[in-house]
């Protein structure tokens, strides 16, 4: 709902160009904001006007009004002075303050809405009857893009969104959890994933640039009904986990393009281990050093090409086989050979994939 701060400011604002006092409370005859010292005005002449049928009443040099919400009374108005203009400024800031709270309401009711149509809370029918009361379009392009943060609560990523995007575009920001912002983007009938993977990484560069965020931004596909923007936000989670487990050194994961990565996420747990326990029994190789790692990453990069590998990793080509032929000893794997190799990148990947399940757990 509207801020108290919100509320000040806009009197203030009317008091600089009119030079009429002005003083909101509310029903109970709290002060809420005010330009002026309410030293001769009683709580119970507030909470009395409250509760009487009329809209406005004049109390000596008091010009009270009800700033109203849908019909009910929400705050009460207090323009003070004697000059012929008092009334009507006080009539422009009852005009005024109404259209903040419809403002907000509408921005706080446009939240919750998203957040249900997220989390699958709402009823087929009762989607469109509230898109309509809320003026969203029920049938356009949307696709869902999930940013998270390193640090949790971090309000900076949110601030920089909302900068970028804008609701009169269509184009909505909410959360459903204390880890990721959420963009429901709108696009046009032209838009394919090309430009879903631009806005991605202009995401990225946008929150490094200026706030030195490190984030990383996963996207679902592209839906055509409202409806569906959950089914865009289900993919970009699994695009998220997916991207974080297999492909850690991506800051951007596209639903649409998972790989071999989308097949080992939705293996169960007890196949993984029966798949690691044949390729490699009891020597799993849970944690190769650096050297390792970056060699085989390489290696893999260069089609398993021995001479670019070592070329670009500035190591003598008998270095390379060296490092190779321990790797081979160790788990029984030549990843020379393409079978072998494949079976190693695999393989590596389900090692991943459970020690990001045993994370879970704990």
């Amino acid at each position: 709902m509207i801020s108290s701060q919100v509320i000040k400011t806009s009197i203030e604002e009317l008091k600089a160009i009119s030079k009429i006092d002005l003083g909101v409370w509310d029903l109970e005859g709290k002060i809420v904001a005010s330009t002026f010292e309410p030293e001769d005005i009683s709580t119970s002449m507030i909470t009395g006007f409250a509760e009487s049928p009329a809209d406005s009443q004049v109390m000596g040099n008091h010009h009270l009004m009800k700033i109203l919400d849908e019909e009910e009374a929400l705050f009460i108005l207090d323009a003070k002075g004697s000059s012929e203009d008092t009334y009507m400024i006080g009539k422009i800031a009852v005009s005024q303050l109404q259209n903040l709270i419809i403002a907000y309401k509408e921005r706080y009711d446009r939240n919750n809405f998203f957040q249900n149509l997220l989390l699958d809370n709402m009823l087929l029918v009762d989607i469109y009857n509230r898109a309509k009361k809320l003026h969203i379009e029920a049938t356009a392009p949307r696709a869902v893009f999930l940013i998270e943060t390193e640090s949790e609560k971090d309000s900076t990523a949110s601030e920089l969104l909302n900068g970028m995007f804008s609701p009169q575009t269509g184009d909505y920001i909410t959360a459903v959890d204390e880890s990721n912002v959420i963009l429901i983007k709108a696009l046009e009938s032209e838009d394919d994933h090309t430009r879903l993977e631009q806005i991605a990484n202009t995401i990225v560069d946008m929150m490094n640039m200026e706030a030195m965020l490190n984030v990383r931004v996963a996207y679902g596909t592209i839906v055509s009904e409202l409806k569906e923007v959950s089914k865009s936000y289900k993919e970009a989670k699994m695009a998220l986990d997916v991207g974080k487990i297999f492909y850690a050194e991506k800051k951007v994961t596209a639903y649409n393009r998972l790989g071999i990565g989308r097949l080992i996420y939705q293996l169960p747990i007890n196949l993984c281990r029966i798949f690691i326990d044949e390729i490699f029994g009891s020597n799993i190789p849970e944690e190769l050093d650096d050297e390792t790692l970056t060699t085989i990453n390489k290696f893999f990069e260069n089609n398993l090409n021995v001479s670019e590998t070592s070329r670009q990793l500035f190591v003598h080509r008998n270095t390379l086989v060296y490092r190779i032929e321990k790797l081979e000893k160790s788990t029984g794997l030549d990843i020379r050979t393409f079978d072998d190799a494949l079976t190693f990148k695999i393989a590596l990947m389900v090692v991943n994939y459970m020690k990001y399940l045993d994370s879970l757990e704990y």
